[in-house]
This record gives C-alpha cells, sequence and structure tokens, in this order.
C-alpha cells in the first residue's frame, strides 16, 4: 500500500540580528523616509506585514504607526486629508487586486491635485509550494491577475514590486522621493508574500534616505517676463483653483493683489487663495473679468476658465504657473500658455511680487484706478451673496444659507471647512491658508468625510468640517467612517446638506438641456434619491452626536451645540440638514 507524500514548505531562512524580515524593513523604511502613519486595511496576503510589526516592535525598531482602516476608500481619503494638513505624503496598505481595486478612485482623486501617496498592495503567492508564503487558500488562486498594477498605473507616476528582499530599503527611498517630486503624486509598490517573508538587511534601516524629492523651479528669465507682463498689463486677472501653497504664500497673493489692484477670481477652487472678504477677491465666476482682460496669471488650475463660456480677448496673454502648468497627464487641455512657470505656487508668488515690486512707483496711478474700481466690484458682488443666502432661511434651507450660518458659527475658531457639493464657498467668510478644500477635479465621491478624518488626525486642535451632500456621505462609505473616527477618538463636525437627489447630475441636464424634456418633469429621471436613509441613525450606531435640521432658525442653535460637541473632544458631530433642490 503507498502512501502519498506530505508536502511541506521549504524552510525559511530565519532574520539574525543583522536582519529582519522583509516585511518589517518595509515598515521601518518608512519611518526612516518620513512616513508618520500607514492606513491599512489587511487581508490574507498581510502575515508578514503583521509579523514584522510584531518582530520590529519587539527589537525596539522605530515604525510608523499602522492603524485598521475599514475600508481603503477611506484610507486613501486619510492619505489625502492627512497630506493636506502635513504637506507630508503618507502610506496606505491594501489586500491584493481587490483592495487595491478599492484604492483606486482614491489615487485618481490624488494624481489630478497632485497629492503623494505611497500605495502598497500585497500580491497573490507566485508560488503555489515549497516556500514560505506560497499560496494555503483558495483565494489565492481567486485573487491572481495577469497585471495587478494596471489597476491603479493610469493614476500612479511609478510603479513596481518588490522580487528580492534586500531590495526593500532602497525601494520605499525611491517610491518616496518619486511620490514628493515635482509634480507630486501617487505611486504603487506591489508587495508578493513569499518575498515579504524572507529576511533582509537591517543595520541601516534608520539610516537617512539615499534619494531625495527633485524639486522643480521656473527659470530666471520666466519670471522676469511674467513679471514685465503683469506690470504692463491694463486689465489684469488672476485665477486661482489649488490655493496659494503656503500661509506665507497666501499673504503674499493678498498683497501682491492689493498692491496692484488685480481682481482674484477662485474658479472651481479646490483650495483658499485669497480671503473671502478681501477688496480684490471677486468671487467664483471669472466671466465679466476675462472679456476684458490683456493679461491672465493662471495659478495652479487645471481648467481656469471654459471655453464653452468664457471668451479671452483678442491678443490676450496667460501665464501658467504650477507644479505641471501645462497638466501634461490630461491628453486634451489647449489653454495658452505664453509663460509657463513650473514648480510651486508657495515659491513663485512671493518670488513674481519680489520681481513686480521696482515698477510700483512707476505704475502708481494705474494701480490706484484700477484698484477702487476691483473693490467696488468685490463689494456689490458681497453684498449680493450674502443678501441672497440670507432669503434661503426657510423650509427647506438653500445651501448658500447653510454655508453663511456656518461661516458665522465658526468665524472665530481655527476652523477647516472641506465641501464635496455641499456648502458653497461664497457665501463664507475665510481667511487663512488651510481654511477651505473642495473635492478634487477628478469627481471620486466620497472624500471629504475620510479626508476630514485625516486632517483631524494630524491637526487635532483645529475644527474640522466636512461638508457633502446626501450622495457623498453615502460614497464614503459611512459606516467604516464612523467606525474609524470613534477608533480614534477623532471629533469631526459632518454637515450632510441632504436634497435627496443627485443635485449636480440636475444641474448638469440644465446646463445642457435647458429647455428640454427632463427640465419640464416633475421628476427628472436618474435622479432622485428618495427615499432618504436615516442618517442620523447611522451615526448614532457608532455613539455620535447626530440631529436633523429641517428649520433654517434651528440651524445656528444645533451648530452651535455641534461645535461644542467637537471642539470638547467628545467625538465626532454630524447634523442631517434638509435644503432644497
Amino acid at each position: 500500500m503507498s502512501r502519498r507524500p506530505t508536502r511541506t514548505a521549504a524552510p525559511a531562512a530565519q532574520p539574525s540580528a543583522t536582519s529582519i524580515t522583509a516585511g518589517g524593513a518595509v515598515l521601518a523604511r518608512l519611518k526612516a523616509v518620513g512616513v508618520d502613519y500607514i492606513f491599512a486595511n489587511s487581508g490574507t496576503d498581510f502575515p508578514p506585514i503583521i509579523e514584522g510589526l510584531a518582530e520590529a516592535t519587539a527589537r525596539d525598531i522605530a515604525l510608523p504607526r499602522a492603524i485598521v482602516i475599514p475600508h481603503e476608500h477611506a484610507a486613501m481619503g486619510m492619505a489625502h486629508g492627512y497630506y493636506l494638513a502635513t504637506g507630508r505624503a503618507q502610506a496606505v496598505m491594501a489586500h491584493t487586486n481587490v483592495g487595491l481595486a478599492n484604492c483606486a478612485i482614491g489615487a485618481i482623486n490624488a494624481a489630478i491635485e497632485n497629492v503623494p501617496v505611497i500605495l502598497f498592495s500585497g500580491r497573490t503567492p507566485v508560488l503555489e509550494h515549497g516556500r514560505l508564503g506560497a499560496r494555503s487558500v483558495p483565494i489565492g488562486w481567486g485573487q491572481e491577475m495577469r497585471d495587478q498594477s494596471a489597476l491603479v498605473r493610469e493614476a500612479s507616476k511609478w510603479d513596481y514590486e518588490l522580487r528580492f528582499p534586500e531590495q526593500a530599503a532602497e525601494l520605499i527611498d525611491r517610491a518616496y522621493a518619486i511620490a514628493s517630486s515635482t509634480p507630486k503624486g501617487p505611486v504603487y509598490l506591489s508587495l508578493p508574500r513569499e518575498v515579504l517573508c524572507q529576511p533582509s538587511p537591517a543595520d541601516a534601516l534608520a539610516q537617512p534616505p539615499r534619494m531625495h524629492p527633485a524639486l522643480a523651479a521656473p527659470q530666471p528669465a520666466a519670471l522676469d517676463e511674467a513679471a514685465r507682463l503683469i506690470a504692463g498689463a491694463k486689465h489684469p486677472v488672476i485665477i486661482a483653483q489649488r490655493g496659494a501653497g503656503s500661509a506665507a504664500a497666501f499673504a503674499a497673493l493678498g498683497e501682491m493683489a492689493l498692491a496692484w489692484g488685480i481682481p482674484v477670481s477662485q474658479y472651481w477652487a479646490v483650495q483658499l487663495a485669497i480671503a473671502g472678504d478681501h477688496p480684490m477677491s471677486v468671487g467664483v465666476d471669472p466671466a465679466s473679468w476675462l472679456k476684458d482682460a490683456d493679461l491672465v496669471l493662471v495659478l495652479d488650475s487645471i481648467a481656469p476658465w471654459s471655453p464653452a463660456i468664457h471668451h479671452l480677448a483678442e491678443g490676450c496673454k496667460v501665464v501658467q504657473v504650477g507644479q505641471d502648468p501645462l497638466a501634461s497627464r490630461v491628453p486634451i487641455r489647449n489653454f495658452p500658455a505664453d509663460v509657463t512657470l513650473v514648480g510651486e505656487t508657495a515659491d513663485v508668488i512671493p518670488e513674481l511680487a519680489r520681481r513686480l515690486a521696482p515698477q510700483l512707483a512707476a505704475t502708481a496711478s494705474q494701480r490706484e484706478a484700477r484698484r477702487k474700481a476691483v473693490a467696488a466690484a468685490h463689494a456689490a458682488r458681497r453684498a449680493a451673496v450674502v443678501a441672497q443666502a440670507k432669503r434661503g432661511d426657510g423650509e427647506p434651507m438653500t445651501k448658500e444659507f447653510v454655508s453663511l450660518t456656518l461661516s458665522q458659527a465658526i468665524e472665530t475658531r481655527n476652523a477647516t471647512v472641506l465641501s464635496e457639493l455641499g456648502c458653497p464657498l461664497e457665501p463664507l467668510t475665510l481667511r487663512s491658508h488651510q481654511a477651505w478644500y473642495q473635492e478634487p477635479h477628478a469627481g471620486g465621491l466620497g472624500w471629504s468625510f475620510p479626508a476630514a478624518l485625516g486632517m483631524q488626525l494630524a491637526d487635532p486642535k483645529r475644527l474640522v468640517v466636512a461638508t457633502m451632500g446626501d450622495g457623498s456621505y453615502m460614497f464614503s462609505n459611512p459606516v467604516a467612517c464612523h467606525q474609524i473616527a470613534e477608533a480614534l477618538g477623532l471629533s469631526v463636525l459632518v454637515l450632510i446638506l441632504n436634497n435627496s437627489e443627485w443635485g449636480a447630475v440636475r444641474r448638469s441636464v440644465l446646463d445642457v438641456y435647458p429647455d428640454g424634456y427632463a427640465s419640464k418633469t416633475n421628476k427628472m429621471p436618474l435622479v432622485s434619491l428618495e427615499p432618504s436613509p436615516d442618517f442620523v441613525k447611522v451615526a448614532e450606531a457608532s455613539r455620535a452626536f447626530a440631529r436633523r435640521v429641517h428649520k433654517g432658525v434651528e440651524l445656528g442653535e444645533a451648530l452651535r451645540q455641534a461645535i461644542d460637541h467637537v471642539t470638547a473632544g467628545k467625538g465626532l458631530a454630524l447634523l442631517d440638514i434638509r435644503v432644497a433642490p
């Protein structure tokens, strides 16, 4: 009678005093290059990562803090928000192809906004037997892909697969440096389980990185030409979408715009570039300023205007500034660029202001007249915006009224407002560099809630307010986000501006077909989200403070209670606010 031979794995090489499992080496090197957090959702590919965490801790090796994030989309949003708050790239670890697929929307959002993320996922073990870490359960076959990296390659600056354990440290250096180079963005590294199980050198894991980011700056001649064009323009306009880049540049832009009497339009802004009550801030619609402009200074804008509705005057010059001012990753983007300044707006704005300064005396009368005209236009528009917002206090409220009321509630606080089809920018009075963020132009919904959690994690003393539509809230995997907030003790204020529909879709239909059949129907097809779930109960399931607000007269007091709750560190607060379609 014959016996079937028992199949056993080959014995693993054991780590020594000068080595550590490759999983542990990856983690330790992330700490050395500057990563604070690993936002992780583990799976069957994670044994060597988990063992590496335990081994490194036991050996007193410094590590980033690894935290469980029960959905990968939330992990990507938190890494995005943490970067916005700190300027430091963080790591996300996902489970093989299925976890990576859940990361894809977050990677797309990060890529379009030049947000660096170090993205990892496990890879189905290559071997079926004979080596520690080889496939051991059916899922190892079920998750095999021909090209797993393709799931995020379109959104990645660089991707690779760890092939040998001794590569671990140098690949982390390379990944971090590339992600943080101009233009910044996500990178992806695949981690096969068998490789992570092998020993890797440990003697140099805490050494400074051997590869540093490549940062771009504009040519001096291009800066001089841009300054010459601005100084000589009769009707210059500034359009900003991704903010000013730093607190110092935010202040410099406000001073430069005021000194030169240049209107600043924040068209579809995703970050704040100038205070809402600054006399040169002319709102979100640049139409009336572009038609007469002879010079447009574009600050880090993927689409500074809409060619279908905005038209430049003949001979108008355009100066484009940004990490990737020609948006080279976007196949079609044909905005003019008579002068192109590649670099961080945080560096370019103060340098432009410095080069403009010698021209101030010669242009005094022209600048003064222009400044008065722009300030008058600003005052008139701001008064109209506030008056309209105040009229929206009925049942249901308007989004503009919610925005104005929120602005009054947070005016004296160190606060950040995130809006994802939530509170519009113009009724808010915000005056600081990190006061405003809107959803990325990639449009991957479900961003603001986890991004707010990431920002709160980075800056616990800041009041972080995530405002979003009801559809965006559902896209955020709210049960996962509420669990994260409770588990980590993150006191974020969430405002759901609930109109029980895809409001952005309705507006898009009316924009394309203002007199079409859909505009005349009682219920527009493919728009309704009725019946609306009980979002208050969703939040209460994780012990959050939660209230429903239907009337405008109730909103101020509800906001006061919610803000008192979160600023006291008592956990998340949620208001489900009924707004008009």
